[in-house]
C-alpha cells in the first residue's frame, strides 16, 4: 500500500541572483495524509504522470487527483480516479469514477473561474481483456458536478492505455493542451482555447537517433510542460529499448528481460504560438549516454522575457555496468539548473552535486516555486 501524504512547506531563498544561490531555509508548516493506494500491479503508479501536476489550489481549496484500484478487476486497467478537497475541515473525497476503467493517474488543472479540470483516458476494452484502445476526455469540474469534453484530434488516433500523457492549462487565459504519446514515434496533441473550442491538433514528432547502432526515433517521455499565452514550452527524457547492443545483451543476463530501457537524454523543443502549431527543432540540454547514466527533468518555468529555467536531475553512470564497462568512471548524482533561450542553453548550473565516496547529501527532485513572501521563484 502506498501512502499518499500532503506536505505545506515554506521555502526561504536569501539572496537569490540569476547566476548564484543564497541560503536556503525549510519549514514544514502541514503534513498529512490524502489518501492510501494499494498495489495496482499494472506498470503505473499515482504519480506517473509526474512531469503533470496532480494538484491544484482554487481560492483556499486544495483539490487532488487521485488513483483506487477497483476490487476483483484485472490489470492492466484495474484503477479508477477519484478526486479530492481540501478545506478548512481537512480531506474529503468529492467522487469517485463509477463508470469506467483506466491504467494510468489522473493529471490536472485549474482555471480562475474555479473550474477543476482532469484529463482521464478510459479504456474501450472488454472486461477481461489485457490491453487495447481508449479514449482521451477531459473533466471539467464545477463543485460536484462535472461535463465530459472530448479533444479534437488530427484525424484518428489509435489510442491505448498507456498514453504517457501530458496535460497542461493557462489558467490565466482559460486554455489547455494535452499530449498523448502515440507508440515510439510521436505525441498526438490538441490545443482548446477560452470559448472551449479545440482550435488546432497536430503531431509532435521525436527526435531522430541517427548515432545509434540501429537509427531510430527517440522516444521523449514524463515530460514537464507550460502552456504560457499560446506559447508552449516542452521538455522531457528518452525512453527507448536500450539501444546499445552490447550494454542490453549485458542487463539480459543480468535481469532476464529482452528489455531494459535507456532514460539518460534530456531534449527541450517549444512552439511560439500554437494555434500556428509548428513546433522547433529539438534541442538535447543534457546526456548521460557515454556512460549510460540517468536522467530525469524535475520542472520548467518560462519567464515573461522568453527565458525557460529547466531543472534536472542526472546521476553519472549504472553502477550495475561500472566494473565492466566504466572502471575508472565515478558515481555522482546531481540537481542541475538551465536557462534556455530561443534554443540556446545561456546559463548552465549544477545546484547540488553527491560524489562516490564523499560525504554529502545526495540531490532529490526539485520544483521552481513562486512565493509573495522573498518575491522570487
Amino acid at each position: 500500500m502506498t501512502r499518499i501524504a500532503g506536505v505545506v512547506a515554506m521555502l526561504v531563498v536569501m539572496g537569490m541572483a540569476p547566476m548564484g544561490f543564497g541560503q536556503v531555509r525549510v519549514r514544514v508548516e502541514a503534513e498529512e495524509d490524502v489518501y492510501r493506494l494499494d498495489e495496482a500491479n499494472n506498470g503505473a503508479g499515482a504519480f506517473w504522470c509526474f512531469g503533470s501536476t496532480c494538484i491544484g489550489r482554487v481560492g483556499e481549496e486544495v483539490w487532488a487527483s487521485g488513483l483506487e484500484v477497483i476490487p476483483g478487476a484485472k490489470p492492466l486497467n484495474n484503477v479508477r480516479w477519484v478526486l479530492w478537497r481540501r478545506t478548512s475541515k481537512g480531506w474529503e473525497m468529492v467522487m469517485r469514477d463509477q463508470k469506467e476503467r483506466t491504467r494510468e493517474p489522473t493529471p490536472m488543472g485549474v482555471f480562475g473561474d474555479g473550474s477543476v479540470l482532469l484529463s482521464v483516458n478510459p479504456t474501450l476494452t472488454k472486461v477481461d481483456d489485457y490491453a487495447g484502445p481508449a479514449r482521451p476526455e477531459i473533466l471539467r469540474f464545477k463543485g460536484k458536478e462535472y461535463a465530459t469534453i472530448l479533444p479534437v484530434w488530427q484525424g484518428k488516433p489509435e489510442f491505448t492505455e498507456h498514453s504517457y500523457r501530458s496535460f497542461v492549462v493557462d489558467g490565466e487565459r482559460a486554455e489547455m493542451i494535452l499530449f498523448q504519446n502515440i507508440g515510439y514515434t510521436h505525441a498526438e496533441w490538441a490545443f482548446c482555447d477560452a470559448e472551449g473550442r479545440w482550435t488546432k491538433a497536430g503531431k509532435l514528432l521525436w527526435p531522430w537517433g541517427a548515432e545509434y547502432a540501429k537509427p531510430e526515433p527517440i522516444r521523449v517521455c514524463y515530460p514537464t510542460v507550460q502552456l504560457k499565452g499560446r506559447s508552449v514550452y516542452w521538455c522531457g527524457v528518452s525512453d527507448i529499448v536500450e539501444p546499445n547492443p552490447e550494454w542490453r545483451e549485458f542487463k539480459k543476463k543480468l535481469t532476464g528481460r529482452e528489455w531494459d530501457y535507456d532514460f539518460r537524454r534530456l531534449f527541450y523543443t517549444w512552439c511560439e504560438d500554437v494555434t500556428k502549431g509548428k513546433f522547433e527543432s529539438w534541442v538535447e540540454i543534457a546526456s548521460r549516454e557515454k556512460t549510460c547514466g540517468w536522467v530525469s527533468p524535475c520542472d520548467l518555468l518560462a519567464e515573461e522575457n522568453g527565458r525557460v529555467n529547466v531543472l534536472w536531475t542526472e546521476r553519472a553512470l549504472d553502477v550495475r555496468l561500472q566494473e565492466k564497462f566504466f572502471p575508472d568512471e565515478r558515481q555522482s548524482e546531481t540537481l542541475n539548473w538551465a536557462v534556455v533561450q530561443r534554443g540556446k542553453v545561456v546559463m548552465r548550473r549544477t545546484i547540488l552535486e553527491k560524489k562516490q565516496g564523499q560525504p554529502g547529501e545526495t540531490p532529490g527532485r526539485g520544483q521552481f516555486k513562486r512565493t509573495d513572501r522573498c518575491g522570487c521563484h
